[in-house]
């Protein structure tokens, strides 16, 4: 098993930052792919961005060139930079690991963190 733990939500102004960061521990050994993904009140949860144990990553087009992620397999770790903020990215934003790197849908992850509140008001 492998537990996820998020960190690093909060209320932010729109045009600000904010970094998520996702601590996996437990069986880690079988992680390859990883995500963050994101719902907003009465959306459908939706990819933000992945990332295979390789480093190459996946955006979705309302989040390219605003958002990063990134991973620290030492520390296994992965994290979410976000800049630019709009109020229309206030969401929970879960994380979630794979034992494949394969990964197109909510269903091919394995393990999902319990969320994180992202809030962006002025």
């Amino acid at each position: 098993q492998v537990q996820l733990v998020e960190s690093g939500g909060g209320l932010v102004q729109p045009g600000g930052s904010l970094r998520l960061s996702c601590a996996a521990s437990g069986s880690i050994f079988s992680i390859n792919a990883m995500g963050w993904y994101r719902q907003a009140p009465g959306k459908q949860r939706e990819l933000v961005a992945a990332i295979t144990s390789g480093g190459s990553t996946n955006y979705a087009d309302s989040v390219k060139g605003r958002f990063t992620i990134s991973r620290d397999n030492a520390k296994n770790t992965v994290y979410l930079q976000m800049n630019s903020l709009k109020q229309e990215d206030t969401a929970v934003y879960y994380c979630a690991a794979a034992n494949t790197e394969m990964v197109r849908t909510p269903r091919d992850y394995d393990y999902w963190g319990q969320g994180a509140q992202v809030t962006v008001s002025s």
